[in-house]
């Protein structure tokens, strides 16, 4: 990593780029559980299970969970250079 890369802020302290997924951080359980039961919601749905009466549901807690990791990304990148740009994103 060049110090030209290092003064952009487009990377983290811990080498990755700010924006992206590193690989130290830690596995998310609750967040991977959540995804789950938005596409279960979703696949039961459609196989018309009875008591579910509403994929859309699904669909909506997998738009929360999207806007949740989304807008860490963008708060990391923020934090790294002092500045967000979405065509870095």
């Amino acid at each position: 990593m060049s110090t030209v890369e290092q003064e952009e802020g487009r990377f983290l302290d811990s080498g990755d780029e700010a924006g992206t997924a590193p690989g130290d951080r830690k596995f998310r359980p609750d967040v991977e559980g959540l995804r789950a039961v938005a596409v279960l919601l979703v696949v039961l749905y459609h196989a018309d299970v009875p008591w579910v009466t509403g994929g859309f549901v699904g669909v909506d807690v997998f738009f929360v969970l999207s806007g949740f990791v989304v807008t860490g990304l963008l708060l990391r990148e923020r934090a790294a250079s002092g500045t967000t740009k979405l065509l870095n994103f």
